[in-house]
């Protein structure tokens, strides 16, 4: 049965790749597949989402949490589709275009969680920058088939370009409006192309130019994922802290004392505490999934694009008392295990290690100096020697430091800095 949310415009592929023969699959489905295929996403496994990845075999990485919230959005697309009178069978969100994206959404995350990304922006300033979502982009646009004599990326659909595009404002738009470099949430300059094609070339119209109204506008199955995410790190970031020891009653009573929380906040917290000490925490808050699921309806949008394709003919509404819930749980989180001290000196040494390592290998591999030191990989090397510009190498380098695992990047430095550190291995 034909879905007639989408159109045309909406399968359209950059670059243009007809179809294989016989192939079984929707576009949709193909994409969700090349994603789970890929090696970037198979490096998420290695990759911190809170806890360094490996520390123990429970904590949550970046391949466990991208695939929790692919469940998440695709089980929001189901329950839209059963409790909304706005969409029927023949008419309806694609719930294996909406697990793609949520699939890809971290692609472009670098090792050590969120200080790497904070690092990796910090050192490219002069460069063009760095962001996670912006790198998820040039993965799968430039770098994730990148071979001789081949197509780069997986020549995606406007659907799902569109989808996994959560912001569209650029480090220079942010500049011009600001003043000042922006610290995440943006797209690299030379990916203007990229949203000139989501967009078709229309024209931007002026309610929605400023930096924040653009990277506010995005098409349904982009906020399903983004409210994914959200379901995801809140809840997950709260068991994995209880299991860690990060909060307990005793942390979580001392925390409470010193906010101004309103009853049902203060509730939420009783409940919280009530469940840790009956050590029901995990099943608790693997029911609240299902509640944040339930908190979602769709609301018919006109503006641009509404008339041009149904994904941007709609915006997730999500129950206030719910999304209220979700703050609280970030609150909680962002206190007592991000700035925690623990994580903290981790996060300081993950930062320490790669501004060593875009030092060393800035110093020698991206600058032109003769006689050079080998440091890199061959093919690696062999890329950035083919760009022209200062920024095109180090962009290339930046790609290669965004792309090593947490254990990759610490045997990779000590290689570099620890005299008694050695491997005979080929480099990765």
């Amino acid at each position: 049965m034909q879905n007639k949310f989408y159109s045309p415009f909406d399968y359209e592929r950059f670059p243009e790749t007809p179809a294989q023969a016989g192939d079984y699959r929707t576009a949709f489905q193909i994409e969700r597949d090349r994603i789970i295929f890929s090696y970037p996403f198979r490096r998420l496994q290695s990759k911190t989402q809170v806890f360094q990845s490996g520390e123990y075999d429970f904590y949550r990485t970046r391949l466990t949490h991208s695939i929790e919230v692919a469940k998440i959005g695709r089980s929001i697309c189901e329950y839209l589709l059963s409790a909304s009178d706005l969409i029927n069978d023949e008419f309806h969100i694609d719930a294996n275009l909406t697990e793609a994206i949520c699939l890809a959404h971290d692609l472009g995350h670098p090792p050590f969680g969120h200080i790497g990304e904070r690092k990796l922006n910090e050192l490219m300033a002069p460069h063009g920058g760095f962001e996670g979502n912006a790198q998820t982009l040039r993965i799968l646009t430039e770098l994730i088939y990148e071979r001789p004599g081949r197509t780069k990326g997986i020549a995606p659909t406007r659907a799902f370009l569109d989808g996994v595009m959560k912001y569209k404002t650029t480090q220079q738009e942010w500049i011009r409006e600001t003043g000042n470099a922006p610290k995440h949430h943006f797209i690299y300059d030379d990916q203007t192309y990229w949203r000139e094609q989501t967009f078709a070339n229309k024209p931007i119209p002026e309610p929605i130019r400023s930096a924040e109204s653009l990277n506010g506008f995005k098409s349904i199955e982009c906020q399903i994922m983004d409210w994914g995410d959200d379901t995801a790190y809140s809840l997950h970031d709260i068991v994995d802290g209880i299991h860690a020891r990060y909060i307990s009653v005793g942390s979580l009573t001392d925390w409470a004392e010193n906010q101004d929380l309103t009853p049902a906040q203060a509730s939420r917290i009783d409940k919280l505490c009530q469940k840790i000490k009956s050590n029901s925490y995990e099943p608790y808050f693997a029911s609240r999934v299902g509640t944040f699921v339930h908190a979602c309806k769709l609301r018919p949008r006109r503006g641009f694009l509404s008339q041009t394709t149904q994904r941007h003919a709609f915006d997730l509404i999500i129950d206030p008392e719910v999304q209220a819930e979700c703050a609280l749980y970030k609150s909680i989180a962002l206190d007592l295990i991000f700035k925690s001290p623990q994580l903290q000196q981790i996060e300081f040494k993950g930062g320490f290690i790669l501004e060593r390592l875009f030092d060393a290998l800035g110093s020698h591999c991206a600058e032109p100096r003769q006689p050079r030191l080998n440091l890199l990989p061959t093919a690696v090397q062999a890329l950035l020697d083919v760009e022209n510009s200062r920024e095109g190498r180090y962009r290339r380098l930046c790609d290669y430091i965004a792309g090593l695992t947490d254990g990759l990047a610490v045997r990779t430095y000590k290689r570099l800095y620890d005299a008694d550190f050695g491997s005979i291995a080929e480099l990765q």
